[in-house]
């Protein structure tokens, strides 16, 4: 299991955004620069994160503004509007065990309760962290490189 790299994407796009506001043009050209990807791919991960309500997107113009403060928004609500799980479940389970085999026929009682403990205990990480940690985190990066 890996989380895919839109979720890092979607936190990069959040920094450049807090970064640039005031000095650039943010579009998704200028993320894609940035991150060096392609602007579709941006254009996809700044929908899902209107879609969830976490920015506003102005067409044209490139402003992406943020609907909360900084503090307000977790990496879990970045995870939750980039990577969907299937029915709020992390792990999904492989179809139909074989009720006939002892292993396929307790597997389930083995390993749900223990599955759901690490997707709990992941997300709950997930919400210790906030985008204004990626700022403050940035400007002391920045303020060694001077």
């Amino acid at each position: 299991m890996q989380i895919s790299s839109r979720f890092t994407v979607a936190l990069h796009i959040f920094a450049c955004v807090d970064t640039f506001k005031d000095t650039h043009k943010v579009t998704s050209d200028f993320l894609a620069a940035s991150i060096n990807t392609n602007p579709v791919i941006i254009r996809k991960i700044l929908s899902q994160l209107k879609h969830a309500g976490l920015i506003n997107v102005a067409r044209g113009t490139g402003g992406i503004s943020f609907t909360r403060e900084l503090k307000e928004i977790t990496f879990y609500d970045v995870y939750r509007a980039i990577e969907p799980v299937e029915n709020g479940e992390l792990f999904h389970f492989h179809e139909s065990p074989n009720p006939a085999c002892p292993v396929g026929r307790n597997i389930h009682a083995l390993l749900d309760g223990k599955l759901v403990s690490i997707q709990t205990a992941m997300e709950n990480e997930m919400k210790k962290y906030t985008l204004q940690d990626i700022h403050a985190d940035l400007q002391g990066l920045l303020a060694q490189q001077d």
